[in-house]
């Protein structure tokens, strides 16, 4: 596969994932405005975000099952196009029910992209460059988030919630054309061992929960369950925590809000890939130990910024800490996805990712906005509820990765060796 093709297919993926991440937080960003709108409760708002983690995970089902067996930037042009579409009609939402349908529905959309792509861009790019790769990949969420609620919250407060909704659906009809061009390589293609094949009719219900198996796989599953629980409650949460308690206008919070999650995005998600990538060479299982280090670190970032005085503003305390939190726990991003990768079969990747989406998503971040929610209206602080959630999260995903580290380099070598002796022949 030509390097300059598999560079313009990460480009158009970086893209996807941008517009992914842009259109799941402008909701964020607006949602002071349309909790006033509709008078809704901490518990209510928080439910929107719940709606549409929830049906990404269980949606992400059948699209991971589609992936690993069919065309796969079929699969990812599809789930762009519902996603935009579900966005869209947003805007003309009237009700809570309509609000909570229309972002239910682009769950379905983004749980089509993610299996499909991470498994298509395993063919592209070797073992050696997956850190990397991903990494690259997951940048553009970041300046998705960055974007979705910077310029969502500018948006929502001079032009309306529903226009934020309308300006963020159009974008994605033509990601969507530009993912169904897209050359479809053979499975295995990258690999350094075995032949690449076409089709591998290995998805099934049994080989599914057999991924399960995988240590290593477990180990970065379980631990981002608790990570997603983090990371989605705070992002969801940070405009709303940056207006009550520093009295920032939506478009002020939005903007503080975007430029932190991307600055420290960004920053950790390239160090994270660089990192390991280097440090994997001579120790497999580097990927997972930069992920461990950033959740330890973060724990102790978050605490400050949650704790940061008031009288001095955000600028001074609260910001530093957020941004040095968000780079340690977004290191974890591509090494994470590129050792999952690793010890996985090329005819299950889609599957893999399929896993950590249902795992992490209904027993992680899809209940965790509305969890947050109903703590802050238990105790009246939705900083305190942030304050009993995350550190403790972080430090338990900690300890799970860390059961993966022994097991990282058998796995790898064990698919390697499945891979390589496999008897079958590429179907023309």
């Amino acid at each position: 596969m030509a390097r300059g093709y598999a560079r313009y297919v990460l480009a158009v993926m970086v893209g996807i994932n941008f517009l992914n991440y842009m259109d799941r937080y402008v909701g964020a960003a607006a949602s002071p405005l349309i909790q006033k709108e509709f008078h809704l409760s901490d518990s209510q708002v928080g439910l929107l975000g719940s709606a549409f983690l929830l049906v990404y995970a269980l949606a992400a089902l059948p699209f991971g099952y589609w992936a690993d067996r069919g065309v796969r930037r079929t699969v990812v042009a599809a789930g762009v196009a519902i996603w935009s579409l579900a966005t869209l009609f947003t805007g003309f939402a009237r009700s809570f029910p309509q609000l909570f349908v229309s972002r239910a529905v682009l769950g379905i959309g983004e749980a089509g992209y993610y299996p499909a792509g991470t498994s298509l861009l395993s063919d592209y790019f070797p073992k050696e460059q997956r850190g990397r790769t991903m990494s690259i990949w997951g940048a553009g969420s970041t300046f998705g988030i960055a974007v979705g609620f910077a310029g969502g919250g500018y948006i929502a407060d001079k032009f309306g919630w529903r226009s934020a909704f309308f300006f963020a659906a159009v974008p994605g009809i033509l990601f969507a054309l530009l993912a169904f061009g897209l050359r479809e390589p053979l499975r295995g293609s990258a690999e350094n061992i075995g032949r690449a094949v076409e089709r591998i009719h290995e998805a099934s219900l049994r080989n599914f929960l057999d991924l399960m198996r995988i240590r290593t796989l477990r180990a970065t599953i379980l631990s981002q369950t608790l990570l997603y629980f983090v990371l989605a409650s705070n992002a969801f949460w940070l405009p709303i925590l940056l207006t009550r308690r520093f009295n920032l206008s939506v478009s002020k919070a939005g903007l503080l809000a975007g430029v932190v999650l991307v600055v420290g995005g960004l920053i950790g998600t390239l160090a994270g890939g660089w990192i390991a990538d280097r440090r994997s060479v001579k120790n497999p299982a580097a990927h997972l130990e930069v992920g461990i280090v950033g959740f330890l670190l973060g724990a102790v970032f978050i605490t400050l910024a949650l704790v940061a005085p008031l009288n001095v503003g955000p600028i001074p305390v609260f910001v530093p800490a957020f941004v040095l939190a968000v780079v340690c726990l977004y290191l974890y991003s591509g090494p994470f996805t590129a050792v999952a990768q690793n010890v996985v079969s090329p005819g299950l990747r889609a599957s893999a990712v399929t896993m950590l989406l249902f795992v992490s998503h209904v027993f992680g971040d899809s209940h965790s906005t509305f969890d947050v929610g109903v703590i802050s209206q238990h105790v009246g602080s939705l900083q305190t509820a942030l304050l009993i959630t995350s550190p403790t999260l972080l430090i338990l995903a900690a300890i799970i990765a860390a059961t993966g580290l022994r097991t990282v380099r058998s796995d790898v070598q064990t698919m390697e060796h499945e891979w390589a002796a496999r008897a079958t022949t590429p179907v023309s």
